[in-house]
């Protein structure tokens, strides 16, 4: 009888091997939930374009901005779990729930973990309108005009409003966070000078720091950005302790993708990241390529809600 149950598990196992030979045999597409021009969406498509070259089909990517992010991972969560629909997702996808009653799918139960592939910092930059130069700068300004200073982010519920609600208490200061649609818009509001201040990914932002069009204030995760050394991080700049979890950007599938697409994809991506133009291009803009299995993937979102849940109590944030 054991010997029945084996072979039958084995046949059943045929069709996915199978599967598994043959994907992919038509276009991936790899969902951006932000409008084009931001950070994600500038990593996304040279992995897009070195991933195509590898696995020999098309791989685009797609915008579907909206609902802070929502509309995108929802419509990622729903498709079917074969492969050729994904979501580049940043950190934030598993702190939006605690800021957003919207959500309409579970950030972990709903997907599938491929790879957590590089590592991109934030930072709280100014538009040099701003008469400041420093941290504390910033924050004595803060406190003669409360409630008048207004920072851009890339969207509602992201790490960026999360870091200026914790300089918000830790500082003591008023500031009021002004979400747009993808990091592209919000600089290019904060170049013109419709914001004063903005915290964005330092991709977004690095070219316009280094021609002195923006200024950094400072790096809002504990440890200074490898492509850009010389900007303090707040906690170094005057806030000890300040420190926000180092901000991953992945790949993600819904939930139910066979584990031989997984690791196909895993290896696939892990080949791409590592590709001399990839890894370039993505230093180039700011991106510490990290790569690795999808198990460290799914444990650095599981540790993100531990402390995205305590942040959240500590703040007291809830979901609006």
């Amino acid at each position: 009888m054991t010997r029945l149950y084996a072979f039958v598990a084995a046949l059943l196992l045929v069709p996915g091997i199978a599967w598994a030979q043959s994907y992919p045999s038509k276009v991936i597409r790899m969902v951006v939930t932000y409008a084009p021009g931001g950070a994600t969406d500038a990593f996304a498509r040279p992995l897009a374009q070195s991933l195509s070259k590898l696995v020999g089909q098309s791989v685009i990517v797609e915008n579907r901005a909206g609902g802070g992010t929502i509309i995108g991972t929802d419509y990622v969560a729903k498709a079917a779990p074969d492969g050729y629909t994904l979501l580049v997702a940043p950190a934030s996808h598993t702190l939006i729930p605690f800021y957003n009653k919207n959500v309409t799918y579970d950030s972990v139960k709903d997907f599938t973990p491929i790879i957590a592939a590089a590592v991109n910092r934030r930072s709280i930059i100014v538009h040099p309108s701003l008469p400041v130069n420093n941290l504390k700068e910033l924050v004595d300004y803060a406190k003669r005009n409360p409630g008048k200073l207004s920072y851009a982010v890339a969207a509602a519920g992201t790490v960026q409003e999360l870091a200026g609600d914790l300089l918000r208490k830790t500082a003591g200061i008023d500031i009021v966070a002004v979400p747009y649609k993808g990091g592209g818009p919000a600089l290019q509001d904060l170049l013109g000078g419709q914001v004063q201040m903005a915290i964005l990914v330092l991709a977004d932002t690095l070219p316009h720091i280094r021609s002195g069009k923006l200024r950094a204030i400072g790096i809002v995760e504990g440890k200074r950005a490898k492509v850009a050394p010389e900007i303090p991080t707040v906690s170094e700049a005057g806030i000890p302790g300040f420190n926000i979890p180092d901000q991953w950007v992945g790949v993600l599938g819904p939930a139910g993708l066979p584990p031989q697409i997984v690791r196909r994809l895993n290896a696939d991506l892990n080949k791409a990241l590592n590709t001399p133009e990839t890894r370039t291009a993505l230093q180039n803009i700011g991106y510490e390529v990290t790569g690795g299995t999808p198990q460290d993937h799914a444990a650095l979102m599981e540790n993100d809600i531990v402390t995205y849940r305590k942040y959240a109590k500590d703040l007291g944030i809830t979901p609006r």
